[in-house]
């Protein structure tokens, strides 16, 4: 098989040297059609980067880099344009001074590449801008601009607002030239993991067209389905494509879903479903996010919001479902219009990885023990596979009292169902187990619902000193909430669950076959 163009989103063999690849230059090709300033925000390790090396070879004319794709006999190899490349990707940037040593260095190195001599200046933005204009004067073509990880020197400081601000306002005196400069530039792209409101930090650059949420390049980073099915088409034997599927697909930016490809060639590579996306960061930030504001944990399951709000991010204030989405641990699961073409979109967890991996990483935070935290998780599924519902009892009693004291010391939500009902849905979806909260019937909805080989499980939820005792397992029986599994060749099981705010801890655990 031929050997693999650069920045294609591919997947080496390292067993027969020997090389898979998704050719995305079709829409590369449309990309640079049909406009000229773009900006793309992706999760992390889903093929920015790549995006970026491909334009940057197309524009600087390495033809032979393309042989067999799309682009080889689509695109005017006669043409060639200077490419400055700003990558943020490497290393921590924790001060101004920091990052504009880091981006005279590059533009120095640009200019030394290209033979110009420029002349000092104390604003690294005059430099920058000095840079774009010599390269268009000595080449006689306009320059193409293309920064990676944009937004990363303040991600990287986003819990220290004051550092975060600074290094903002150094970054957008950088992107200001994008702007005041465009008469020298032929294509500009800024792709990263959020999207910073224009206001904060691309003010004045307001020819620069978001492609997030645009369908036409939903699949620009990503595996589609097709795809997979067809690049690889020679590693599929005996591969559960259904299991495949489950894991890693699932990402929606308006277009066809998406596998990451960061899982995919692990997988691959290792044929083992593993976290591997979830793995290579942690959600600390986030998951200290959901607690300070008390998110109750099940809604990840369906959370909406308009498209300013998925679009919108800054320093000043960071809105649980931009950051969730941004960051990839939700994504788009339907898109609903409302009136005079307003529209709001309905967000779930991608797949099973994150759903499961993530609210595992919420079970940790409660207690920072791991090692009894999986000890837990085995014995509840054998506790399961048992239907041993004393157990199930003992295991949850074990876990809410293993939670320090000094956590309830800082909110008050040992006195709300939903705080019980959080924990008990990360212990099951943690598991892996098909889990329905707010499970709707004809009668109500259903606290949470546990599906387990061919057992269903109807679970309540009560707060002892906001109710009478027993009032769980009664309201499960008085609402009928059995109705909806009946007929379905499963045994249905009636779970109450009563806590008491005082012991912080379970109460009353009754259960009974419907």
């Amino acid at each position: 098989m031929k050997k693999l163009p650069i920045g294609i989103q591919t997947f080496a063999d390292i067993r027969t040297d020997t090389y898979c690849y998704v050719d995305k230059t079709p829409l590369i090709a449309r990309l640079v059609e049909q406009g000229r300033f773009y900006f793309l925000s992706r999760p992390r390790r889903f093929g920015k980067s790549l995006l970026l090396d491909t334009l940057a070879q197309a524009f600087s004319g390495n033809k032979e880099l393309f042989q067999g794709l799309y682009l080889e006999n689509n695109w005017d190899w006669k043409v060639t344009h200077p490419v400055i490349t700003i990558d943020f990707a490497q290393g921590i940037l924790t001060s101004r001074q920091q990052l504009n040593t880091i981006i005279e260095d590059i533009i120095q190195q640009h200019a030394t590449a290209a033979e110009i001599v420029l002349a000092p200046h104390d604003e690294v933005q005059l430099l920058f801008a000095q840079l774009i204009r010599e390269l268009h004067q000595k080449t006689g073509q306009q320059v193409v601009v293309l920064v990676d990880e944009y937004d990363k020197p303040i991600l990287d400081n986003i819990t220290d607002r004051d550092k975060a601000a600074e290094l903002r306002e150094g970054l957008r005196n950088i992107y200001s030239v994008l702007k005041a400069q465009g008469a020298h530039l032929h294509f500009v792209m800024l792709t990263g993991v959020s999207k910073f409101s224009k206001v904060s930090l691309f003010s004045g650059l307001n020819n620069l067209e978001d492609i997030t949420l645009d369908s036409r390049f939903g699949s620009l980073c990503g595996y589609t389905q097709k795809e997979l099915e067809t690049g690889f088409a020679e590693y599929l034997e005996g591969v559960d494509l259904r299991q495949v599927k489950k894991w890693y697909n699932g990402y929606n930016f308006l277009g066809e879903p998406v596998y990451n490809p960061f899982d995919i060639l692990l997988y691959f590579r290792n044929r083992e479903f593993r976290p591997y996306w979830f793995e290579t960061g942690t959600p600390s930030f986030l998951i200290r996010m959901l607690m300070e504001r008390k998110l109750f944990i099940p809604e990840l399951e369906n959370l909406t919001a308009d498209e300013e709000l998925l679009s919108s991010f800054d320093v000043d204030y960071i809105a649980a479902e931009s950051l969730l989405f941004q960051t990839g641990y939700l994504t788009i699961t339907g898109k609903e219009q409302l009136f005079d073409e307003e529209y709001v979109y309905h967000l779930g967890f991608p797949n099973h990885e994150v759903r499961k991996s993530l609210t595992g990483s919420i079970l940790h935070w409660y207690t920072h023990e791991l090692s009894p935290l999986k000890n837990n998780q085995v014995s509840l599924f054998k506790a399961l596979r048992d239907n041993n519902f004393a157990g199930m009892e003992k295991i949850f009693h074990a876990f809410f009292a293993s939670i320090p004291h000094d956590w309830y010391r800082k909110n008050e939500l040992a006195g709300y169902e939903g705080y019980y009902c959080s924990v008990v849905y990360c212990y099951f979806a943690a598991l892996g187990l098909d889990v329905q909260p707010e499970d709707v019937t004809n009668h109500g909805r259903i606290d949470l619902t546990v599906r387990f080989e061919k057992r269903v499980y109807i679970v309540e939820f009560k707060v002892n000193e906001l109710t009478k005792p027993g009032c769980a397992l009664e309201q499960i029986k008085r609402k009928k909430y059995a109705e909806k599994y009946q007929g379905q060749g499963k045994e249905i099981w009636l779970i109450g669950v009563e806590f008491s705010r005082t012991e912080r801890n379970i109460s009353r655990f009754g259960w009974e076959k419907a």
